[in-house]
């Protein structure tokens, strides 16, 4: 399976696994509030892959950007902590309908920072994706909450959290950024909640658990996509977590997706479609010229 390929599964993984991860968290703040659902979001994350710490030895903690994952984590808590809140405020769809702005965020920030160039067929998949959002939303018609301004700053600090994550993922794996973001993240959220303690019913639990083995699978695949592709080249894959989101949200918050909510995820899917089909067609002109050359 070449790089591509392997990056496109592990995104659309990851965004299903996020899905996942806000669902379980929004039926958690049913009962507690967002510091205790961010600290055993990662508690619980921590406990996973800490078996593999140990196994390790601890060998995975050797990095030589020590600053950029704690700054990665810093930054990572506060956005954690708003989408959360605005996710208690709103229909999960709509939340995740207004993380859109996310790619677009990430796009530029690439550019400007990364060096990653912006191919005609990617900058199409991104503007079909922002028609589709727009479509979604359909601005002035959803009123501007303070739950819609948490989500906004929420993405804002993701898209820069991203951007770090991938001049990371050049030199350090996927486990390693993970474990330095789940202990940063634990230590910082136990902090925090210490002034803000509710405690869980053990149903709640479960769904905290879940919530954190589901976040982690997001965040190891997402990770690992990142070392196999430009990050610019991931984002529109981003868009598919609105129709998780939907059936998500019909089904256990008896959500129902409006009309225009599902004309604007066929948009999306048709961006997220014509992406696919060029990357597997660059994959294979690669493939073939590297045959040619070596015959």
């Amino acid at each position: 399976m070449t790089d591509n390929k392997k990056a496109i599964f592990l995104i659309i993984t990851s965004v299903l696994c996020g899905t996942l991860m806000l669902t379980f968290l929004k039926l958690a703040q049913e009962e507690v509030n967002v510091y205790v659902a961010g600290f055993f979001r990662f508690l619980f994350g921590l406990l996973i892959i800490f078996p593999y710490m140990l196994k390790s030895k601890f060998t995975v903690f050797k990095t030589n950007h020590h600053k950029k994952h704690f700054l990665r984590a810093f930054l990572n808590l506060p956005s954690m902590l708003l989408y959360f809140s605005a996710l208690v405020m709103m229909p999960i769809e709509k939340a995740t309908a207004i993380s859109f702005v996310v790619p677009f965020i990430v796009t530029i920030l690439a550019v400007l920072f990364l060096g990653e160039k912006i191919y005609i067929y990617r900058s199409f998949a991104l503007i079909l994706g922002f028609i589709g959002m727009l479509i979604i939303l359909r601005p002035g018609i959803i009123d501007i909450s303070m739950g819609v301004y948490m989500a906004l700053a929420s993405s804002f600090m993701w898209s820069i959290v991203i951007i770090i994550t991938k001049s990371i993922a050049k030199d350090d794996s996927s486990i390693t950024i993970l474990s330095f973001g789940y202990t940063y993240m634990t230590i910082f959220s136990f902090i925090i909640v210490l002034f803000h303690w509710q405690t869980p019913s053990l149903q709640t639990l479960i769904y905290l658990f879940f919530g954190g083995l589901s976040g982690t699978l997001l965040h190891l695949c997402i990770n690992h996509a990142y070392k196999l592709v430009d990050v610019s080249m991931t984002q529109p894959y981003s868009f598919l977590s609105l129709v998780f989101a939907s059936l998500i949200g019909y089904f256990v918050f008896s959500e129902t997706p409006d009309l225009f909510t599902w004309i604007g995820a066929s948009v999306i899917f048709i961006g997220v479609f014509i992406m696919s089909y060029r990357e597997m067609k660059l994959d294979k002109e690669i493939i073939r010229k590297r045959l040619d050359i070596k015959s």
